[in-house]
């Protein structure tokens, strides 16, 4: 039996939002190379997004590190198809630049996945990767909901064994393939394709270790596990335990217990560090995933993103709306990107009062089928909200419609001065708001609370300043403990004529009005990006744009006044 480490990758992604920094991974590289693993993920998914955005460390640099450091053991890497490590798709020019890059720098494995299971959206990848000489992985979305069936995911399985990939793997994102549904999976592969099948699994519903077993039985050859430090809740089983609990059977892993004990302690030490971080709606074993479906990583950035929101107290209702969502979108599975569209829009109904009053861009561009095919029907209204009068969702490969990029963004970057190395455009045609100041050198690291500042920051803050037309207002508020308070409820509104607030705290990416200029109701009047995603911002009146008080690339926290339309 073979045991993939995914500690580095999506371990620290679904406990700690991402957070774990390559200088706390370098002491501890060389000690897991000689542990045995048939491999290490350590690369791709949100790994690339949050090294530029808050860490302040280039992406490209931690794989070469990490490389350096583990001369044994194949690294793998999570490819998101023709979103790479992005949320939308990028034109085949780009793929094959980025994964020739990501091979070059040291990735041997490619985990490709679609978050669809739209094969048309994975050929590329995978037939790149495999041009290149790396071992391909093709992975199936797993998820349950009324339109997905086992037939469906076998013959996935077998169009990645007709484009020649090199292994199967089983995706199961918010830990809900459960144990006598992965003895029917894996037996029907066995029996059906030639590949090895390799199982990823999340313990978020608290099912994945008796799943581990039943797959194990049922002849699975890889499973994902991480450190026991950074295991469970949302995260995966723990190495040692699937070790221990395999040891003198015949699917004896022969890894090394006192070395895999030596990494906890070093992890346990690192955990330390990060826990304010380490919120305890990640650590623990959640059963309404199985309702839900909210998957590891997804729920603690979720986490992250409503208390950056400062609408932590919305979580319970974000929960209920994401599978409404999601029914309404076709029932994708739950999986980057469309776990942060599912996400974020149920944040924004939620946030809003108000369900689609404000449709965020990724929405439109999946109703569009931009990001391919949708398990099911999309809710009708919703199509109608989202398109314009007589606009129709393409039928083609999405990437059809993109026109080549990477020249024209190579020229860009240039003009700009961001470009050290070929790199760089990658970086700047993935991520170009957040790329342009993490290339200049003009971010900071997010900064690590010391120890006696740590409760302070887990905790939400009851006081805040609240600029209006340029005078500052300190306010206090006063948390509500069941019923001790009796205090009557005031609301306390400041108004300025015309102000048009910001809804959510995020980055200005794009102005699409001009001072004097004339709109109507409805129209987008400029994009902000949160959660990851761009939300439009719309103007509340028929009017005038009388002012324009901020600027694209700053960043604006919730009832920010963007501009002033009388």
């Amino acid at each position: 039996m073979k045991i993939t480490d995914v500690t580095l990758r999506d371990g620290h992604q679904s406990l700690m939002a991402t957070r774990l920094r390559t200088e706390d991974m370098v002491p501890i590289l060389e000690k897991m190379d000689e542990v045995g693993f048939y491999s290490m993920e350590v690369w791709g998914g949100a790994t690339f997004d949050a090294c530029i955005r808050y860490l302040n460390e280039d992406p490209w640099e931690r794989l070469r590190i990490i490389k350096k450091r583990i001369q044994k053991t194949p690294l793998k890497m999570l490819l998101r198809g023709q979103n790479l490590v992005g949320y939308r798709h990028y034109p085949d020019d780009i793929v094959e630049k980025f994964i020739e890059k990501a091979y070059k720098n040291g990735i041997d494995i490619f985990r490709i996945f679609d978050a669809l299971n739209d094969i048309r959206n994975m050929e590329v990848p995978i037939k790149v990767a495999k041009k290149l000489g790396a071992h391909v992985q093709g992975d199936i979305s797993y998820t349950t909901s009324p339109v997905h069936t086992i037939d469906q995911f076998v013959e996935l399985a077998k169009k990645f064994e007709e484009i020649g990939c090199d292994s199967v793997g089983i995706k199961d994102m918010a830990g809900l393939l459960l144990p006598y549904d992965a003895k029917e999976l894996i037996g029907r592969l066995k029996e059906e394709i030639s590949l090895p099948i390799h199982l990823h699994s999340h313990c978020t519903s608290g099912i994945a270790l008796f799943t581990f077993m039943t797959a194990i039985e049922s002849g699975v050859d890889v499973v994902d596990c991480a450190v026991s430090s950074l295991s469970m809740g949302t995260s995966h089983p723990p190495v040692e335990s699937v070790v221990a609990a395999l040891k003198g059977t015949k699917y004896d892993t022969k890894l090394d217990m006192r070395l895999l004990n030596e990494i906890r302690e070093y992890f346990d030490k690192i955990r330390e560090k990060y826990k304010y971080l380490i919120n305890p709606i990640s650590e623990r074993i959640d059963s309404r995933v199985l309702l839900y479906q909210v998957p590891g990583g997804m729920l603690s950035n979720l986490v992250s993103q409503l208390k950056e929101q400062g609408a932590l107290d919305k979580f319970e209702e974000v929960l209920e709306e994401i599978p409404k969502v999601r029914a309404d979108l076709g029932y994708p599975p739950l999986v980057t990107p469309t776990s942060q569209i599912v996400g974020t829009q149920a944040v924004m109904n939620v946030l809003t009062g108000e369900r689609y009053k404000v449709i965020t861009n990724e929405v439109v561009n999946y109703v569009k089928g931009l990001y391919g095919k949708p398990p099911a029907p999309i809710n009708k209204e919703l199509i109608r909200r989202a398109l314009e009068d007589g606009e129709k969702p393409i039928t083609c490969r999405p990437a059809d419609l993109l026109e080549p990029e990477y020249d024209k963004v190579k020229r860009k970057a240039e003009e700009k001065g961001i470009v050290s190395k070929e790199e760089d455009i990658l970086t700047y045609a993935l991520y170009p708001h957040i790329a342009i100041k993490f290339l200049r050198g003009e971010l900071k690291p997010e900064p690590i609370p010391e120890e006696k500042e740590v409760s302070k920051f887990m905790e939400i803050p009851t006081e805040y300043v609240i600029e209006v037309d340029g005078e500052a207002y300190e306010v206090r508020i006063n948390p509500k403990y069941g019923t001790e308070m009796k205090k009557k409820k005031e609301e306390i509104t400041v108004e300025t004529e015309g102000a048009v607030t910001s809804p959510l705290r995020g980055m200005i990416t794009k102005i699409k009005v001009k001072e004097g200029e004339t709109v109507k109701k409805g129209d987008v009047i400029l994009i902000l990006e949160a959660m990851k995603m761009e939300n439009p911002v719309e103007s509340p009146v028929d009017g005038k744009v009388e002012k324009i008080l901020v600027h694209e690339g700053q960043s604006v926290n919730v009832g920010d006044i963007l501009m002033v339309i009388k």
